[in-house]
């Protein structure tokens, strides 16, 4: 697939009493590692697979502009309460004419780190510069 010129990432990720929502140009960690646990009876050429556990991921969304009121500061607030607040929505490839080109499921994503951008005077920044979850996988 060749590069999209323009195109950007829609996040909506709802919790209890917490929204994660904004355009942002970088999505990373849209993986999911599961580890195994192999069995081989004796006499068989065919092992058998258990699940053994699900390996956590890191998901990172870069460079964007979070759409909803001070949705990441609430958050942030809740969090720092002692809150588990679990996320679950959507990630949506947008092109540059805003159509929808391709959506992963999230589920159970929790903020693990938020970065602003650098304040200078001489130049505009974006709003958030990275924001990292973790989560079991993506859809």
């Amino acid at each position: 697939m060749s590069a999209m010129s323009g195109s950007y990432f829609e996040v909506m990720l709802i919790g209890a009493g917490a929204v994660l929502a904004g355009g942002f140009l970088s999505v990373s960690g849209l993986d999911m590692e599961m580890e195994y646990d192999v069995y081989a009876e004796g006499g068989s050429l065919y092992p058998r697979f258990f699940l053994k556990n699900i390996k956590p991921q890191t998901l990172v969304l870069e460079q964007g502009v979070v759409t909803s009121i001070d949705s990441v500061s609430l958050l942030m607030i809740m969090v720092n309460q002692g809150m588990d607040i679990p996320l679950a929505g959507t990630i949506t490839l947008k092109d540059s004419f805003g159509e929808t080109q391709r959506i992963w499921s999230v589920v159970g994503a929790h903020l693990m780190k938020v970065s602003g951008p650098q304040l200078n005077s001489n130049q505009p920044g974006l709003a958030v510069t990275r924001i990292e979850l973790i989560h079991n996988g993506v859809f």
